[in-house]
């Protein structure tokens, strides 16, 4: 049944897809929803077009989207939405922004699918099927040495307020990794992870839409995605590390010191 879920999902985010293809570069009103934290028309129209999409195949399915507050019914099915990850990027005319659409059954992702519309690429995964890139089977890497490896964080909206705590963690790595990359769409980033672009990811206080699909991608790619603990990630908003198998369990270990 799960890839029912897969073709909807894909349909709702390739529709979104296009309207932001549609708009980028393009003048529309933008307001903020924090000192920095921008919100779009382009991500309220991407919204209500995944919206048409899964109430059309599943009209009695839950939906937790980033942009409205949408009432719940107990559905044991939940989809998490985010119209456009990498808002800021998309504003800015930065080309890196997606669509991301997941979704739980029972308290466990089952199925999801992201996609950038101007590199025209479809992740997509379903549980105990693989994760895949255009219909290609993703792999993470092999690495076993931070040194050598190429990792990719974020950064929450609030970073002023405190910037030594929120920058810790990303100087910690920088002393270890070859490399860190923060592009500012997280459900992307876990993409890359998936499909062996980047060896390892992590950032604290994601959103449950920034990471759900990103968390089945890892993992159907043959990763882990866990909290900073290593214990698993929930439906909430919580920290993440996701990486290989060789290489998570270093990061862990970066992650845990005092």
């Amino acid at each position: 049944m799960s890839w029912r879920y897969v073709a909807c999902a894909t349909e709702a985010v390739l529709r979104s897809g296009a309207l932001q293809r549609e708009r980028y570069g393009k003048e529309f009103a933008v307001h903020h929803k924090g000192e920095i934290d921008l919100v779009t028309e382009v991500d309220r129209s991407c919204e209500a077009a995944i919206l048409e999409v899964l109430r059309s195949h599943f009209p009695d399915h839950d939906v937790v989207t980033e942009e409205s507050v949408l009432e719940r019914t107990g559905s044991r099915f939940l989809w998490f939405v985010d119209p456009l990850d990498g808002t800021t990027n998309f504003a800015h005319g930065y080309p890196f922004f997606c669509t991301s659409v997941a979704l739980a059954v029972d308290g466990k992702v089952v199925a999801g699918a992201v996609y950038d519309p101007l590199k025209d690429e479809l992740f997509t995964a379903e549980r105990g099927a693989g994760a895949h890139l255009n219909g290609r089977r993703l792999g993470v890497t092999r690495t076993t040495d931070l040194l050598r490896a190429l990792l990719v964080t974020g950064f929450p909206y609030d970073l002023r307020d405190d910037l030594a705590a929120k920058l810790r963690l990303f100087n910690r790595f920088m002393g270890e990794a070859r490399a860190i990359r923060r592009d500012g769409a997280a459900a992307l980033d876990l993409a890359y992870v998936a499909a062996g672009r980047v060896d390892g990811f992590w950032e604290e206080r994601l959103q449950p839409w920034d990471m759900m699909a990103g968390i089945l991608f890892v993992e159907e790619a043959g990763g882990k995605a866990t909290r900073f603990d290593g214990t698993a990630v929930g439906l909430r908003a919580d920290e993440l590390v996701a990486a290989g198998p060789g290489l998570h369990p270093l990061m862990l270990e970066v992650l845990g010191r005092e």
